[in-house]
């Protein structure tokens, strides 16, 4: 079913049932006017069995409880104070950069949104730690990736409890690290422990902001980075902005403000890529959207990535257009929203917009991109990603 303000599809599988709804008016909906109606968490899902109590699978007042106690350290203005590591952690990877090979620009943000979220976060330096939690990390992410586990909810999945319980003893170490007082005391980790929280649900906290932060900054700053070398007119109007606010100096968080066209091209890339794609709700109680019934215990699925590109809120909304961001062009509400909407917001939104304009600049400061690999798909995973990666020529400028 589909108006000019959205799409209604029913989805029906043995043990799965979904209406997915897209569209400006739909989102409203599932974000605001039937948010009390439906629930984040959803038992046997693998998300929630990792994750167990972290705040991105929790409900209620559970939910709102540790939510107040984590945004603290993710508002802007705390956000702020972490741009310094934003710098220094990009240009530890660039660092190692063989320039007379091809890289992939999916490892290499990977590497360095790793690198960001552990230590503003956790204060925790995992750079000695990187190559040997570098495969548990990646098949968590595709322990809760979209898959057959939709279906047949006890498929076998072997090999997955080894390496989530490589991720938890890390995770378990640097609790006990923090509690011992071997680490600086002020980041999000040790406001937990005060907090009088378990190592249980601080380990919760940790992995949902391990696992869902930096892979939603991966895709992002991979995806910008293919768009630029996919548009060298782009990438060069954004390099000249670069060159002019920074005039050669180590970017800050105060010059940010003036990088206006990079803040579009970002803005382009979450449009058309945006990390989450989907929002995945358990009905509660029958609903009714637009004369749609909205069964109890069904998902509401909620495709960002489809409202993202809907020509009744986009013109031409396949083309890459970083003008549709422009100071002074609005958009109807419930347009865009790659960070979601309502209440329930993305937590990291604040932390990811400033790290995208920080990375970005550092690395249009000093190189150039060239495209090696041009067909790239679209992998919808835990979050939505280019496949097989971005192949790109990195050359000093």
């Amino acid at each position: 079913m589909r108006d000019e303000l959205g799409d209604i599809f029913s989805l029906s599988f043995p043990g799965f049932k979904a209406i997915v709804l897209s569209g400006p008016e739909a989102a409203h909906f599932t974000y605001v006017q039937a948010r009390n109606s439906l629930q984040w968490r959803t038992e046997g899902d693998p998300v929630t069995g990792l994750l167990r109590h972290g705040v991105l699978v929790e409900d209620d007042e559970s939910h709102d409880v540790l939510r107040r106690d984590m945004m603290s350290y993710l508002h802007r203005q705390k956000v702020e104070d972490y741009f310094d590591t934003f710098i220094r952690r990009t240009d530890q990877i660039c660092e190692t950069w063989n320039l007379d090979q091809s890289l992939d620009m999916l490892v290499e943000m990977r590497r360095v949104a790793l690198l960001i979220l552990m230590e503003t976060l956790f204060n925790v330096d995992i750079t000695p730690d990187m190559n040997r939690l570098w495969k548990p990390i990646i098949h968590t992410i595709k322990y809760i990736s979209p898959g057959a586990w939709l279906l047949w909810r006890n498929i076998p999945r072997p090999g997955f409890r080894r390496v989530i319980r490589e991720l938890d003893d890390y995770i378990y170490g640097i609790i006990e690290t923090q509690r011992q007082g071997k680490v600086s005391r002020d980041n999000l980790l040790n406001h937990l422990i005060d907090s009088g929280m378990s190592d249980a649900l601080i380990r919760d906290q940790v992995l949902t902001m391990l696992i869902a932060g930096h892979d939603t900054s991966t895709a992002l700053l991979t995806w910008a980075i293919y768009l630029l070398a996919s548009h060298p007119l782009t990438m060069l109007q954004a390099q000249d902005e670069v060159d002019t606010v920074l005039q050669g100096k180590v970017p800050t968080h105060e010059l940010m403000r003036s990088l206006v066209y990079l803040e579009q091209v970002i803005n382009e890339t979450l449009r058309l890529y945006p990390p989450i794609h989907v929002s995945n709700r358990r009905v509660k109680e029958d609903l009714e959207f637009k004369g749609y019934l909205i069964p109890s215990g069904y998902r509401l699925m909620f495709s960002i990535y489809l409202s993202h590109h809907d020509n009744n809120s986009w013109q031409d909304s396949e083309r890459f257009d970083p003008s549709r961001f422009a100071p002074g062009v609005r958009h109807r509400p419930y347009t865009f929203i790659p960070f979601g909407g309502g209440p329930r917001n993305c937590i990291g939104a604040a932390f990811a917009q400033l790290e995208a304009k920080a990375v970005l600049s550092r690395l249009l400061q000093h190189y150039n991109f060239s495209l090696l690999q041009p067909n790239v798909r679209l992998y919808m995973g835990a979050t939505l990603e280019p496949h097989p990666g971005v192949l790109v020529k990195v050359t000093p400028r």
